[in-house]
Parts: C-alpha cells; structure tokens; sequence
C-alpha cells in the first residue's frame, strides 16, 4: 500500500514542479519579448515616442483585461466601489502611469542591459523609502545585503560604455516609482486582495485616461510625421501591436508563477529573467559590454539574490514567533499586518 500510494504523491510533486517550470518560462519569454520589441520599436524602428507606445500597452491592456474577466471569465472580478476606484485605485494608476512611460523613456536611451541591471536597485530604494518616510526599521541584516547591490549598481555606471544621462535618469526614477508604487499599494489597497488581472482591469482605463492626452499633445505631431515616412505600415503596426499584447499577456504569466512557485523560487527567477534579457539583448542588439560592466551587472543580480533570501528568511522567522504567540495560553496575540510579502 506504502509502494502504491508513493506513486501518484510523487507524480503529483513532478507535476507541480513541472508547472512552476513552464511558468517561469513562459514569464521569461513574455518579459523578453516586451523588452526587446519595445527597444526593436525605437531603435530600428526609429519610433521614439515612449509616451504613445505607452498609450498603446494600456489600450490593449485594457481592452484584454475586460475580455478575460468580463467574457472568459478566466478570473472572477473583484468588485470595488465607485467611491474607492476614484480614491484608491486612481492614484495607483498614476503611479503605475509613470512608472511604464518611465521604463519606455530609459529603452529609447539605453541598452537593455544597463535598463535591467539599473532596475534591479528598486530593493535598496524601496527599504530606504521606508526607512526615510514611513520610519520604518530594519534587520541589520537587510541593510549589509543592499551592499552588492549598491556596489554593483555604481560599477556598472561608471563602466557602461553607452551612458546616457536622459536614459539612467529614467530608469533611476523608475526604481524610485516602482518602490513608491508597492509601499502605496500596501496602504491604498488593503481589504482588496487584487490578482494582476484585476489590477489591470481597474488601473489601465485610469492610465488611458491620463497618459492618451499627453500622447497627443506632445508626441502626436511627431507620429504624423513618421507615418508619412514609412513606406509600409503594416510591419512596424504588427510589432507595436505585438508589443502591446506581450505586456498584457506578462501580467498573465507573474500571476501564475507566483502561485506556482515558492517566494525564493520567485526572487531567483526574477534575477535570472534579467541575466537571459540581457544575454538575448546583446545578442539581437550588439551593444558593447566592457568586464568590468558585466562585473557589475552579476553583483548586482547577485546581491537582489541574496536580499530575497534575507527578506525571506526574515519572513520565516516573524511568522514562527507569531505562531508561537498565538499559541501561548499566557500571552496575548500579536500580529503585524504589515510584515511584507516576498
């Protein structure tokens, strides 16, 4: 019986991993594929208008969310009030605004693989933001594990052969936003525990909304004009077309790794997303990448590896105290709803 019931646990534990497998590769791809169409559309494209591409992303976002929730039901919609959308969920979507047209703005300057390995500072400034705002206090041990990061953040700057202040500006900001956008999230979505699909449903419409006259107003002119120039539209319409569905489909794919894999699993495959972005980059791409760059770059991923462990170990042990709390006939329960989620 021993022997029989071993089977069908152990074809039950490969599945699952199995599963968490094509979850990450599927993320992998999407991730890569909105990266490398969105610099495809201003580099070889020559459209160097982040603001409309980013216009773009929403609209079909938008228009996706609504059809898998409203018409596939694939997820059951998170009801929110109107009076909660204007007060919680909008400015989330500013946020959330930003934040893209930032991380567009930095493509159209930068190589991607200075873009990534910048973004990978968003766990420094996300403990400093709280640490500095919210006066919130640390493990020691969470601060020594922003030093890799930091450090190789700074090496691969100052040894990026393709600097471009415009580009690592946007891309600096946009760890800062990406930060503010999960410390806020904590506060102005608490009681909604929102899937990425909803997430999208409700912000984008929102995003539209506030990115689509800034489009016009500033980039419009300039899209006119490329449009007369291009000898067919059909192409470069297809790739900003496909751009806009990768980005949508990439909410689908954090949605199902997070459920498919643990939070360590997460955070390393999260860094090495990064580490294959950028080896497809330079390959597609060509952009030069001096030792000393690369260097950096692996510290860097390395020390976003080693914070994710600390944070996570943490976790771990925050959770075993409360337990034991919980369980003492003597003491009173004591829980922190705001010990962070990996």
């Amino acid at each position: 019986m021993e022997k029989g019931s071993s089977l069908p646990f152990g074809l039950s534990q490969f599945r699952g991993q199995f599963r968490g497998f094509l979850a990450i590769l599927q993320w992998w791809a999407f991730n890569v594929l909105v990266i490398i169409t969105n610099k495809w559309i201003f580099q070889k494209l020559d459209f160097k208008f982040p603001l409309t591409v980013s216009t773009v992303h929403f609209i079909i976002s938008t228009v996706g969310a609504h059809i898998s929730i409203k018409v596939l039901k694939i997820k059951p919609l998170i009801e929110v009030n109107r009076h909660d959308r204007w007060r919680r969920i909008f400015p989330m979507a500013c946020v959330f605004c930003v934040n893209i047209v930032l991380g567009n703005v930095s493509l159209r300057y930068i190589p991607v693989s200075f873009m990534q390995t910048i973004k990978s500072f968003t766990p420094a400034t996300t403990v400093f933001l709280q640490w500095l705002v919210w006066k919130k206090s640390f493990d020691r041990r969470v601060w020594l594990s922003l030093i890799p990061i930091v450090g190789g953040i700074v090496l691969t700057s100052v040894t990026e052969l393709s600097f471009e202040w415009k580009g690592f500006l946007a891309a600096f900001l946009g760890c800062v936003v990406t930060s503010t956008k999960t410390i806020l999230a904590e506060s102005l979505l608490h009681g909604y525990n929102f899937d990425s699909i909803n997430t999208v449903y409700y912000m984008a419409p929102y995003a539209t909304m506030i990115l689509a006259p800034f489009a016009l107003l500033f980039e419009g002119g300039g899209v006119i004009t490329w449009i007369g120039a291009q000898t067919s539209l059909f192409n470069p319409v297809l790739i900003i077309f496909l751009s806009g569905v990768s980005a949508f489909c990439l909410n689908f794919s954090i949605f199902y790794v997070i459920h498919a894999t643990t939070a360590v699993t997460f955070n390393v495959a999260g860094n090495m997303k990064v580490a294959v972005a950028i080896a497809i980059s330079w390959f597609v791409f060509k952009n030069p990448i001096s030792i000393s760059n690369l260097l950096g770059c692996t510290i860097t991923l390395v020390g976003c590896t080693f914070y994710g462990y600390v944070r996570h170990r943490l976790s771990q042990s925050a959770s075993k105290k409360a337990q034991s709390l919980e369980s003492s006939p003597l003491l009173p329960v004591v829980s922190d709803e705001k010990l962070e989620k990996l």
